[in-house]
C-alpha cells in the first residue's frame, strides 16, 4: 500500500504542475487579451476591441476611396515621354541632330507633341495635341516615332 500511495502523490503532484502552468499560460493569454489593461473586465475589453474593429474597417473603406481618386488621378498624368532627335535640313547639309519631337502621352495616349526645328537662323517650336496616340494635325515622321516610342514604353 505504501508504494501504491508513493505513486498516487507523485502522480497527483505532476497533475498540480501541469495544472499550475496551464492556469499561468491561461492568465497570460487573458492578460494579452485585455492589452494589459489595470482593470480585469472582459466586457469592456470586448467593447474596446469591437470599437477598434470598427474604426479599422472604416479606415479601410476610406483608403480604398483614396486609392481609386489616386488611380484615377495617375491614368491622367503623363506616364511616358519618347524623344526622337533629327537633322531637319539634313538635305540642305547644313546642322546637326540639334532638333527633336517629343511625345508625353498618359497611359490612354493622351498628351501632346513638342517639335523644335533648329537651323543657325532661327529655331521653330510646335505643340500639338493627341488623343489616344493620334492627332488633329498631321505629324512628322519623327513625331511619329516619338509617339510610337512612348506607346512602346507604355506596353513593355
Amino acid at each position: 500500500m505504501i508504494l501504491d500511495s508513493n505513486i498516487l502523490l507523485g502522480i497527483l503532484a505532476l497533475l498540480v504542475l501541469v495544472l499550475t502552468i496551464d492556469t499561468v499560460s491561461l492568465r497570460w493569454k487573458i492578460k494579452k487579451m485585455l492589452r494589459n489593461d489595470k482593470n480585469v473586465n472582459i466586457g469592456e475589453s470586448v467593447i474596446s476591441i469591437d470599437k477598434d474593429i470598427k474604426d479599422f474597417g472604416k479606415f479601410r473603406k476610406e483608403m480604398e476611396s483614396y486609392l481609386v481618386n489616386l488611380e484615377k488621378r495617375v491614368r491622367r498624368s503623363a506616364q511616358v515621354s519618347e524623344t526622337v532627335r533629327f537633322n531637319a535640313y539634313r538635305d540642305a547639309g547644313v546642322g546637326g541632330n540639334q532638333s527633336f519631337a517629343t511625345a508625353i502621352v498618359n497611359e490612354n495616349g493622351d498628351g501632346l507633341i513638342f517639335s523644335s526645328l533648329y537651323s543657325r537662323e532661327r529655331v521653330s517650336i510646335f505643340s500639338k495635341q493627341l488623343t489616344k496616340f493620334n492627332s488633329d494635325i498631321e505629324l512628322s515622321a519623327e513625331e511619329r516615332r516619338a509617339v510610337s516610342g512612348a506607346k512602346a514604353k507604355l506596353s513593355g
